[in-house]
């Protein structure tokens, strides 16, 4: 008995390391890091479009392309306004994964976002400042207006989630209702006007210089973000050694560490690149008694906190659907609703939940949008449903229900942001953009389909 254990796994890791010597090198080096080859072809896709978009728009402008000429794609000032161009895009994303990996659909965000946007913006320049007395410059009015803004996005995920699970409409038709219904409820807000300015404070998380965080405390995020990355990677291992599931060689876990943090530095490195506009910096040194040099004074922008924004929203929602036990229901009724709700899941509430969540984040993009141009209207968040259904499903999830990442989603709408951005750059026109943008959908959404076909 006990040679006949002791022989076992010796059998098995030669079995092993001869299946392994089979396969081919990039074969071997995906399986000992466990990537997401679906994961690598979209950042790959990216790095094409951005190297595309930036020759092209070299040789439009009659430039070298690789002196990166400030008027070209890949520059630290563009990168930097993509990055804060695609957070309300990307935080909404991230809870579409969800939506639409319990094979529902939420028409109603762009529209949503819209009248939160024009409620929270009402709230500030009327009702806290006109009506309630309290001055321009109270800490108090932004804090109360997004309380506001939450609460109501809160209410609007409830009521539809309701009508979808309890009263078993589509949610297709009930989305589709809220996309009439909350556009024209924005348009009885604001009256068809522009509201503005909005709390000084508030606008912060609309980025610009002042909604920035500057370069040294973005280097300090870089440093506590690879920290965290080598602590998760250790944790794993020692959770993977507790509970004897098969473990990562070290050269693998060595590689994605490194990797990982020198994508974060050099992100931080990039944002750090972009300095203040000249005459943002004159007037912040005249007000400082700050003396310019001749070659005039460097402040950079550092992270934009829109972009910390997403980059939270996009952890909290990969731990909760990959860590928690609500998540796991979402995948659960997702790939086989009959089962889930068999094995005792409440499918009605956790439907009800997941747009709730929506709600929520369609909040934090609302806030993020009025507060970068500095106005509500009832424009806001116009069309912004299809850029978010698109970046979820660009990014991996499938419309079946079942399988989805929030990581895919946010990449997702890197890429989608990427391409209307090129695309603004180089003039072309929006008719043309939105007929690139729907081919882009189309074919993400056949690849989805060749991929599981394949599985």
């Amino acid at each position: 008995m006990t040679d006949t254990t002791s022989n076992t796994p010796v059998d098995s890791s030669t079995a092993d390391r001869a299946r392994e010597s089979e396969l081919g090198i990039v074969a071997r080096f995906l399986k000992a890091t466990e990537l997401d080859t679906r994961m690598l072809g979209m950042v790959g896709a990216l790095l094409v479009i951005w190297v595309g978009l930036h020759v092209v728009s070299s040789v439009r402008l009659g430039v070298n392309p690789f002196e990166f000429d400030s008027r070209t794609f890949l520059t630290p000032r563009n990168l930097w306004n993509l990055s804060v161009q695609t957070s309300a895009v990307t935080i909404m994303a991230a809870g579409m994964v969800l939506v639409i990996v319990m094979r529902n659909i939420d028409l109603s965000v762009g529209s949503a976002e819209g009248l939160i946007g024009v409620v929270m913006g009402f709230a500030q320049v009327h009702f806290l400042v006109r009506m309630v007395g309290l001055q321009l410059g109270n800490p108090w009015i932004w804090i109360v207006a997004l309380a506001i803004g939450l609460a109501l996005g809160l209410l609007i995920g409830a009521f539809q989630g309701y009508i979808i699970a309890y009263l078993e409409v589509p949610a297709f038709i009930v989305t589709l209702g809220g996309l009439l219904v909350w556009r024209g409820a924005a348009w009885w807000v604001a009256s068809g006007q522009t509201i503005a300015p909005l709390d000084a404070t508030f606008q912060l998380m609309g980025g610009g210089p002042a909604g920035s965080i500057g370069a040294r405390w973005s280097w300090i995020v870089g440093i506590v973000a690879c920290l965290a990355v080598m602590f998760m990677l250790l944790n794993g291992r020692v959770q993977r050694k507790r509970f004897r599931f098969p473990l990562r060689p070290i050269w693998a876990e060595t590689f994605l560490g490194a990797v990982t943090c020198l994508v974060i530095m050099g992100a931080i490195w990039l944002a750090n690149s972009y300095p203040w506009p000249v005459g943002i910096v004159n007037r912040y040194a005249a007000a400082n008694n700050i003396t310019v040099p001749e070659g005039g004074l460097f402040i950079a922008h550092g992270i934009a906190i829109p972009v910390l924004m997403a980059v939270a929203v996009g952890l909290i929602m990969t731990f909760i659907a990959k860590r928690t036990r609500f998540g796991r229901y979402v995948f659960a009724i997702g790939g086989n609703p009959e089962a889930a709700n068999l094995a005792g899941i409440n499918t009605r509430w956790v439907t009800m939940k997941v747009f709730m969540i929506m709600g929520v984040l369609a909040t934090i993009a609302a806030a993020i949008s009025s507060a970068r141009q500095n106005s509500s209207t009832n424009a806001l968040g116009t069309l912004d449903e299809l850029l978010v259904i698109a970046a979820a499903v660009i990014g991996g999830t499938s419309l079946a229900g079942g399988s989805g990442t929030v990581l895919g989603a946010m990449l997702g709408a890197l890429l989608m942001q990427s391409l209307q951005s090129g695309m603004v750059l180089l003039g072309i026109d929006s008719p043309l953009q939105s007929i690139v943008v729907g081919a882009v959908l189309v074919v993400a959404v056949w690849l989805d389909t060749v991929y599981r076909k394949r599985v």
